[in-house]
């Protein structure tokens, strides 16, 4: 049901049939059911903490005379990679474990068809998903301040309140054993109930072609996901699908190896920064 519903949306982002309400009517009402089926009974299913009366579409996309067909298309793409990667973590078998860290991060992996491998980070912080969602939206420009793997990450344009593309290039990885690169993405940020979602894939833009000595890397569909942890609703539980294909000559062991390890340092990078804040909170309130 899945591939048929993403087809079904497809349809709507050319011209000639997005003028056809119908097909628009079935596509959303599509995604709506096909959320349910992913939900599904039983309290084990992290996506079944998303309310039902808040479904990612519930707030309609303006009109086609609300944005140019540029804008409807970036913002069609980053719905289209949200919807991908709640379909991915979704499903809960299959997974194999990359690392575990000391602290009890951890990060799993799983090779899907069509989409090649996929690694999703799963680790608990001591904040609360609105004080996350803040900073990695909210702040997201400031990212290279306190995550050595990331150099610049730039908005591009901002479509509403929901869509954005940005140009990110990475960091030096030790011992350079992969070369620069850079990624051009549309990111969906959304909110609802007490779950934060910021998904992603790459892009194209007219801002940013590709640039002499970077190698442009391809991401997609990636999400990251923010909720309240059932034991403790001031923390949150933080997961991270990450998808990339790095391009050039790079053995795969190696590939592996940098993904999970770099989703590992993000975790303790995101720690820090967050607990440099409150202490500089602190200071101001003395």
């Amino acid at each position: 049901m899945l591939p048929a519903t993403f087809k079904l949306c497809a349809g709507i982002s050319y011209r000639h049939m997005r003028n056809m309400r119908g097909l628009r009517k079935n596509a959303i009402v599509a995604i709506h059911h096909e959320l349910d089926r992913l939900a599904g009974p039983g309290p084990s299913n992290w996506i079944s903490q998303v309310r039902r009366r808040s479904s990612f579409l519930s707030s309609p996309i303006k009109e086609e005379n609300g944005y140019s067909e540029e804008e409807m298309s970036y913002v069609k793409q980053g719905e289209d990679a949200l919807q991908k990667a709640i379909g991915i973590l979704s499903e809960q078998e299959g997974w194999t474990v990359e690392t575990v860290a000391a602290n009890g991060d951890k990060v799993l992996s799983k090779v899907l068809p069509g989409i090649g491998k996929v690694f999703r980070l799963e680790v608990l912080l001591d904040q609360h998903p609105d004080s996350l969602y803040g900073e990695l939206v909210g702040n997201m420009e400031q990212m290279a301040e306190w995550n050595p793997n990331v150099k610049q990450v730039k908005i591009l344009q901002k479509i509403g309140k929901d869509t954005l593309v940005t140009h990110e290039v990475s960091g030096d990885t030790p011992g350079n054993v992969v070369g620069p690169r850079d990624f051009v993405s549309v990111r969906c940020a959304k909110r609802r109930g007490s779950t934060c979602f910021l998904a992603g894939t790459s892009t194209q833009h007219p801002k940013m072609p590709e640039q002499r000595g970077v190698v442009r890397a391809e991401n997609g569909p990636t999400c990251i996901v923010m909720k309240p942890s059932s034991e403790d609703p001031n923390k949150t539980k933080f997961t991270w699908l990450l998808n990339i294909d790095l391009k050039g000559w790079i053995p795969k062991t190696i590939i592996n190896k940098v993904l999970s390890q770099t989703q590992v340092d993000f975790a303790n990078h995101l720690r820090q920064r967050m607990a440099n804040q409150v202490s500089v909170e602190m200071a101001h309130t003395c």
